[in-house]
């Protein structure tokens, strides 16, 4: 593995939840790994007056995102004298004192003037931020180098997208930007690249004249929760599908890159987002899109909430929580094949799964038989791969029940699976940004998803459906998929029948 140059991380936010509860417990895994150079530090900026002790308190030592009961005393103690904090005025003010302060802890902890920007911030500050890094000199690379990680949402729309790569373009270069989206760093997602291109037995049948349909399923089993004043502002489809959903999409599709590195993995990546089939058509577009609110029910005698009685929630919101599209992508390997992507609040469990449907033999042989070949690609939980396929049941005659072959991550015993945040961050510290989204990937994704939301949003016509919490969304959902086939509603494991539902 190549080994990370000497570097200071300098999280902007640094008093915020995502610090304490992704961020930092990351850095400790790679460096309780082994990961971490030499010579590494975190300087926490924020608005909060905390000192570097009250600053390791709160994400470290006081934390109770951290067990600290069960690490050795002297690990800690070498993990926390790497933590430092700077309070700013603000992230649109001077960063003189705060380039003083990177300066000399650059100088004492050498760390050779390389420097990664965590924007743990809300985007309308990214500008003034990057602007600001570029006027005390913490942009450029004449000496070390600087790198700059922005969190989701990446833009509201096409429109602010574009504008806010144009914002970082004048003070960063593309390649020093790092787009992150943690859905990437899941083992499984990475995984797609390897399942599709290294094995003969997928590849050669990875297109049209094979495959009937594509499904992917992201489900979540709770609701908005505390977030509901940011998701009714925000709602399914800008939430999960323009960013998470439209990634594995393009992993799903792209062709095979010429080689296994950032720009040519993301070069196909862009290609295919960029054949996906527009919908500008109204009518097209309510054909092939529905979205859904879930309501009020009781499951098990405990009522839950509906989203309109969500705390921040319009009474009258029409922010969906479930959303499905049917769409096409227009090139030589998927010319008509469907792809199904759906995405929901309040579903029977908590689930993300890739399904690619293979079309049935030209000749059925066996009557009655039940042998549709699925293969299904868990990106959580119950990690793994599985293929559906027809088995002689024993006895007289032919008759056909479905078999799984299945592999799962959990049988890899003496191999540390990284979560997320760490292969990220990982990648990030090793100039690696494969797993990070380009400029252009966002834009292409926003090129597809924003004829959809300002339709429904422009058009009071548009069908709202509302699904009880803990089903499978609206029924007429089944609708979108052509045939008398339906959605596969997986269960928590891998190897569950469909239909299974966690709540009922």
């Amino acid at each position: 593995m190549k080994q990370a140059d000497n570097q200071m991380l300098i999280i902007f936010g640094a008093s915020g939840d995502l610090t304490a509860r992704k961020l930092i417990p990351a850095i400790f895994d790679l460096f309780k790994g082994g990961f971490l150079p030499d010579n590494y530090i975190i300087l926490g900026a924020s608005r909060s007056k905390l000192s570097d002790e009250d600053f390791r308190n709160r994400v470290l030592l006081e934390s109770s995102y951290f067990d600290l009961g069960k690490e050795e005393k002297e690990l800690i103690s070498s993990f926390t004298n790497k933590l430092f904090y700077e309070p700013i005025k603000g992230y649109e003010s001077d960063f003189t004192d705060l380039a003083k302060r990177i300066g000399q802890l650059d100088k004492d902890y050498q760390t050779d003037q390389n420097y990664i920007f965590y924007l743990s911030t809300p985007p309308r500050v990214y500008k003034g931020i990057a602007e600001n890094l570029a006027s005390v000199g913490l942009s450029g690379e004449t000496t070390g180098w600087s790198r700059l990680i922005v969190e989701k949402p990446f833009g509201y729309s096409l429109e602010t997208a574009q504008n806010l790569n144009k914002e970082l373009l004048q003070y960063f270069n593309e390649s020093q930007i790092y787009r992150i989206d943690h859905y990437l760093g899941k083992e499984t997602v990475q995984n797609l690249l390897v399942t599709r291109f290294s094995n003969s037995i997928f590849e050669p049948l990875w297109n049209r004249n094979y495959i009937q349909h594509i499904e992917i399923t992201n489900a979540e089993d709770i609701g908005v929760g505390s977030r509901g004043g940011y998701y009714d502002k925000s709602g399914a489809l800008r939430d999960m599908f323009q960013n998470h959903l439209m990634q594995i999409v393009s992993l799903v599709a792209m062709e095979p890159p010429l080689e296994a590195n950032a720009a040519e993995i993301r070069n196909e990546k862009v290609k295919a987002l960029r054949s996906i089939r527009i919908m500008n058509d109204p009518e097209v577009i309510e054909k092939n899109t529905i979205r859904g609110q879930y309501v009020a029910t009781e499951i098990a005698g405990e009522k839950i909430k509906g989203y309109r009685d969500e705390e921040g929630v319009d009474p009258e919101s029409l922010t969906e929580t479930y959303a499905a599209i049917k769409f096409y992508i227009d090139n030589w390997r998927w010319k008509d094949v469907p792809f199904y992507v759906r995405t929901a609040k309040r579903m029977p469990t908590k689930v993300t799964e890739i399904v690619v449907h293979f079309k049935p033999t030209p000749h059925n042989l066996f009557s009655g038989s039940n042998s549709d070949n699925k293969l299904i690609i868990r990106i959580q939980p119950n990690e793994g791969v599985m293929i559906k396929f027809g088995v002689k049941v024993p006895g007289q005659g032919f008759k056909v029940e479905q078999a799984n072959l299945d592999f799962y991550y959990s049988q890899l015993t003496g191999t540390k699976v990284m979560q997320a945040y760490e292969r990220l961050l990982l990648d990030a510290m090793q100039g690696d940004a494969t797993l990070y989204a380009r400029g252009d990937e966002v834009e292409a994704a926003w090129k597809f998803v924003d004829p959809i939301l300002k339709h429904w949003h422009q058009n009071k016509d548009v069908r709202m459906y509302g699904y009880g919490a803990g089903v499978w969304g609206p029924e007429v959902a089944n609708e979108l998929i052509d045939g008398e086939i339906s959605w596969r509603n997986p269960g928590p494991n891998l190897s569950d029948d469909p239909g299974y539902c966690l709540l009922c």
